[in-house]
């Protein structure tokens, strides 16, 4: 699950184009969430900036937002309600008591929407379910919106659970496996991946719950 991904859409945000790369290389520069529009009206997002057109529109740890700090375009700027698969993350939301917001953040850096991601891992769908963990919570399908969610849903609302609710310890466990948070003292295991995941989907759920009670 890790988030040096590239995610490809219409800047209209209503619909998503098929995902095109995953790019897996180690960046200094990867410190947030980068954005080009191209001569087709596609969006390009992502955390390794490889293409001179890149521009900065969230760091790590902060809003959506571009360099001029003016707001950011296309789906990070999306609300809840007109985010992709929302009906989805909804349902799965009251079936588990989770906050749509958060769920909607961890879809947001683990896949960018895309149903049909796949990591070198192994990892699959739109929260990035590794094999073990889609048979664990009984999903037949991790490319089936809904069941991904749902699942990763499930998993999530367990790791709190066993982190007392520390949001930011059952993300870690989310990203690098529970055994790793538990080898560390039940700290955030030093892994620069893990280090840089927290921080941006707590950054990003930050953004929606603001944005959903402003509403």
């Amino acid at each position: 699950m890790l988030t040096e991904k590239l995610w490809r859409w219409p800047a209209s945000g209503r619909r998503l184009a098929q995902l095109v790369c995953l790019t897996w290389v180690t960046c200094t520069q990867a410190n947030g969430i980068f954005a080009f529009t191209d001569d087709e009206g596609v969006e390009y997002l992502s955390n390794v900036p490889d293409d001179r057109r890149y521009r900065l529109i969230w760091r790590d740890g902060g809003e959506a937002r571009t360099p001029l700090g003016r707001p950011a375009r296309g789906l990070l700027a999306l609300p809840l309600v007109r985010r992709p698969f929302h009906a989805e993350i909804h349902r799965v939301s009251q079936d588990t008591g989770l906050d749509p917001a958060l769920l909607h953040a961890v879809v947001t850096v683990e896949s960018g929407y895309n149903q049909a991601a796949i990591s070198p891992k192994g990892a699959r769908g739109l929260m990035q379910l590794m094999p073990a963990t889609a048979r664990r919570y009984g999903t037949g399908n991790p490319f089936d919106p809904e069941e991904n969610v749902r699942a990763g849903a499930r998993y999530l609302r367990d790791l709190l659970a066993l982190f007392d609710n520390n949001l930011e310890l059952a993300l870690a466990a989310y990203n690098a496996g529970e055994n790793a948070v538990l080898r560390h003292g039940r700290k955030l295991p030093p892994y620069a991946e893990t280090r840089r995941y927290v921080p941006m989907v707590v950054a990003h759920y930050n953004q929606l719950s603001r944005q959903s009670a402003s509403n």
